[in-house]
């Protein structure tokens, strides 16, 4: 699974919350920063490589969403880079991101796998 311009560390955080506290409205960003935010893999370097592990419960919460799930997730995300007001928020279809990362998250669950976000 590919994208661009995606801070993995906040959307695993805002994904890991929304399944334990659905709710179609973006979060308040002091509850995002004070959410269980996702291990590194590997150590931080500063040299722009981040590795992340998905916490379990949300590789499995994923790999059983529905649709509408993913679909009210996909707009909450997206509700909350916009409100951000960054020039570089993502172009990417944020709804085929997560149905992408669910599918992953479901051969995961499958096969006793972990789900992982690498990036630079």
């Amino acid at each position: 699974m590919t994208c661009r311009f995606i801070e993995p560390d906040s959307a695993i955080a805002e994904w890991d919350m929304y399944f334990e506290e659905p709710s179609a409205d973006a979060p308040p960003v002091d509850q995002l920063l004070g959410w269980a935010w996702p291990d590194w893999v590997t150590a931080h370097l500063n040299d722009g490589v981040e590795v992340f592990a998905l916490p379990q419960r949300l590789t499995r919460a994923l790999a059983n969403a529905s649709s509408a799930e993913l679909e009210e997730l996909a707009g909450r995300w997206t509700t909350r880079l916009g409100s951000e007001d960054r020039d570089d928020m993502t172009d990417d279809d944020l709804l085929a991101v997560l149905q992408g990362v669910a599918r992953l998250a479901a051969s995961a669950v499958n096969t006793g796998g972990g789900v992982y976000s690498w990036s630079f």
